[in-house]
């Protein structure tokens, strides 16, 4: 069975993309993990639909002054390392993003595996998120 991990998060915009794929999805045959925030919007919006989720850590890159600013880089940094352990141990055959602060940690580290990446943008320019992860995917 194909396996697909689904990513993506920070606002609903970044979550239901990925819910309208998932029927088609099925139909295809992959099997299907969503990774996201610990307790994001998109964990309370996939809990409806039957997969697994698997929840990491995530910082938000903010363009302001804000104290978080100086502690969401270690939350990134930890997010990575646990996004790469489980997709390391899970093997999955794409990680498909929809973009959003959520989704970093995932593409890099499914790069660092060698994971095929494919980033959608439905927007008219590419989010930061998605900016940052541009040199990780195979497709976008």
């Amino acid at each position: 069975m194909k396996k697909i991990v689904l990513t993506g998060g920070g606002t609903a915009g970044h979550v239901t993309p990925n819910l309208a794929l998932l029927p088609a999805l099925k139909e295809a045959g992959y099997e299907i993990t969503y990774m996201g925030s610990y307790d994001g919007i998109e964990k309370r919006l996939i809990a409806d639909f039957d997969i697994p989720y698997v929840g990491i850590s995530t910082g938000k890159f903010r363009r302001y002054l804000d104290l978080r600013n100086f502690t969401d880089p270690f939350r990134v940094v930890k997010g990575f390392s646990e996004a790469r352990k489980f997709l390391k141990g899970y093997q999955p055959d794409v990680v498909f993003s929809k973009g959003g602060f959520v989704s970093v940690p995932v593409v890099r580290a499914a790069s660092t595996l060698g994971i095929p990446c494919v980033i959608h943008e439905s927007d008219m320019t590419p989010g930061l998120a998605n900016k940052l992860c541009l040199s990780s995917a195979r497709k976008v």
